[in-house]
């Protein structure tokens, strides 16, 4: 249950950015991210673009399945460089550009750079992704945000994660990334924006793994309405 204690809003003191920032590096792992859930999307994402069997797009598909596997086991470098055999993500969306399948390699190239760390090569790869208003589009924008974020550049993260929350009729996607957004727009020193966006979560997508904190996020805001 969230502290009742009534604090007026001239009397909170706002979180410094640094306190910001350990905040989401503490909660973060607790928000699902794109890239454990993209198993699930990829599915969707096929089934939406009806792309045509041609043989391009059967050896595309074809050589997205090893880096696939190596993705799954965390096997980064070898998901995106290939195994000597194997094509990884990288050379996969550029042998294949112009595939569905080639496309999708840079959404997982995009994914793996992330989770090493190399967010401007994350950035540069997703924003190349064409998601088509798939689920894994919207996702592709909230990793760049977050990407932002992880970068420090709070402004360019909101740009992106507010297109990442353009679905609001979605129950996973959404709600995660209006939590990375009212982080970063904490960051910035816009409270208000902020108080909303985690109003948002709390009343809209009660049932989110989100909205466990929402009390507390607001709490710590000066705003307990």
């Amino acid at each position: 249950m969230a502290d009742t204690t009534t604090t007026t809003s001239h009397e909170v003191d706002f979180t410094p950015i640094d306190n910001i920032q350990a905040t989401y590096e503490k909660n973060r792992k607790a928000i699902t991210t794109a890239g454990t859930i993209i198993l699930v999307a990829v599915i969707g994402y096929f089934g939406y673009t009806k792309w045509y069997k041609g043989p391009a797009e059967e050896k595309a598909s074809s050589a997205l399945v090893m880096p696939q596997l190596y993705f799954q086991v965390d096997s980064l470098d070898l998901a995106l460089n290939g195994d000597g055999k194997n094509l990884g993500f990288s050379k996969i969306e550029k042998k294949y550009e112009g595939t569905a399948a080639g496309n999708m390699a840079l959404y997982y190239e995009g994914i793996c750079y992330m989770r090493k760390g190399e967010f401007d090569k994350a950035i540069t790869a997703l924003k190349k992704f064409d998601g088509k208003g798939t689920i894994l589009g919207y996702q592709a924008w909230g990793e760049i945000g977050v990407s932002y974020i992880e970068k420090g550049d709070a402004k360019s993260a909101i740009e992106y994660l507010k297109k990442a929350t353009g679905n609001a009729g979605d129950q996973l996607v959404t709600p995660m990334y209006l939590y990375h957004l009212g982080m970063a727009y904490e960051m910035t020193n816009d409270v208000n924006n902020a108080k909303e966006t985690f109003k948002k979560i709390r009343d809209e997508y009660p049932r989110s793994m989100a909205a466990r904190d929402m009390d507390k996020e607001l709490a710590k805001l000066g705003s307990l309405d």
